[in-house]
């Protein structure tokens, strides 16, 4: 029976069904937030960098006894010369923080991790750091990220809980299978939802061949554009419409003209494999949104199979939030362990990915190179949920 763990939890912001509430308040409370069956995990300390109105993480620390930090390294320290926890969770979503003129939100990824391996390095130690989402908005930051953590010997992990969730159907891409095309859908805004969908892809598509070996250019699109990219034949309408057949609630009409002519706007991610993989990303608001498990789904051709493979995210929209619980035993796995039970590999990836598309976005739909985008890893072992859905994990109709 593997021992309870001590984490130090970095946050932006600790308020009601955020990111950090979502993870570590799985820690504080259980899984389900009932005070019942959790990580094998305690939250020592705390740091939180905003305080807004509806703040409820004093309050949670206060309820229970959680060190409330004024700096990383007192979390991590907690005001002495060695590390006083077994890990460090780093939670840097929501939150009042600038956009840049790309459109990306820059959240203190970079220099909150920054500052945990200063405090690391004070100590002459290191322990086990989860980065929630992508790395940072930008390559450089994500690069740089994790460069670092080699350098210091630290385990990292990051990512989405995309691809530890539920899948309807179960659909694990056999391993060594050869895929030529590739579509993952979703919904939301381009940067912080994208990143959830291109993780979703990424899961997928790293069990090809050979695994992965990087991205060449990454195009983005908007408005007609997409569906002109589509009739040229820039990605497969069968594919599309096998990802969009396992969402289970869509807006009625057609979806060309609900993505074109809606009040929110959609998009298309091109993205180009080095050994030839053409996937693409369908952000289509306007058809696609929260309800039944969100519009994240994914459909793929396998080389000899007439038929595409397909599947539905399942993500929960109310409390619990239970695709997050996979998430926190991942999270455990690795302080437990000292691994990383995914290659971070794969976030570095997908923050690549996002950051070019960006780009592309910003600057009118340009292709973008992506020769930084050389990286080659094995795909992830670690499961994905398979146990069964309780029902009250389903949304009331």
């Amino acid at each position: 029976m593997p021992n309870v763990k001590t984490v130090a939890g970095i946050a932006t912001v600790y308020r009601k069904w955020s990111h950090a509430e979502l993870i570590l308040g799985k820690i504080l409370d259980g899984f389900r937030h009932d005070g019942g069956e959790g990580p094998k995990l305690k939250l020592k300390s705390l740091y939180i960098d905003q305080y807004p109105d509806n703040d409820t993480g004093k309050a949670a620390a206060a309820r229970h006894g959680v060190h409330l930090a004024k700096s990383i390294d007192e979390a991590v320290t907690l005001g002495g010369n060695q590390l006083a926890v077994d890990a460090v969770v780093i939670v840097a979503e929501h939150g009042n923080y600038p956009v840049n003129d790309k459109g990306q939100r820059l959240y203190p990824r970079r220099r909150f991790f920054a500052e945990t391996l200063k405090a690391f390095k004070r100590c002459g130690s290191a322990v086990p750091v989860f980065n929630d989402k992508h790395l940072s908005a930008t390559w450089d930051d994500a690069r740089w990220m994790v460069d670092a953590a080699r350098q210091q010997f630290v385990p990292m992990l990051a990512g989405s809980t995309v691809p530890l969730t539920w899948r309807r159907p179960e659909l694990e891409v056999p391993r060594n299978c050869l895929i030529r095309h590739a579509v993952q859908i979703g919904y939301g805004p381009l940067e912080d939802y994208g990143f959830h969908a291109l993780e979703g892809l990424q899961c997928m598509v790293e069990r090809r061949q050979g695994g992965e070996t990087g991205v060449r250019s990454v195009q983005v699109l908007s408005g007609p554009a997409i569906w002109e990219a589509m009739d040229r034949g820039r990605f497969s309408k069968q594919l599309l419409e096998a990802a969009f057949d396992r969402v289970p609630r869509k807006a009625k009409g057609n979806y060309r003209e609900l993505t074109v002519h809606g009040n929110r706007k959609s998009w298309l991610m091109l993205i180009d494999y080095r050994d030839g993989l053409k996937a693409a990303v369908v952000i289509t608001n306007g058809y696609l949104y929260d309800q039944d498990g969100g519009g994240f789904a994914f459909a793929a051709q396998l080389h000899g199979e007439q038929q595409p493979r397909s599947c539905q995210f399942y993500l929960q929209d109310a409390d619990p939030f239970g695709h997050f619980i996979y998430l926190v035993k991942a999270i455990e796995s690795m302080v437990q362990t000292g691994h990383s039970p995914i290659p971070i590999e794969r976030t570095l990836l997908t923050t690549g990915i996002l950051d070019a598309a960006m780009t592309s976005h910003h600057e009118g739909g340009k292709q973008i190179e992506t020769p930084h985008l050389q990286l080659s890893y094995q795909p992830s072992r670690w499961p994905f949920a398979r146990d069964p859905m309780p029902p009250t994990f389903l949304r009331p109709n």
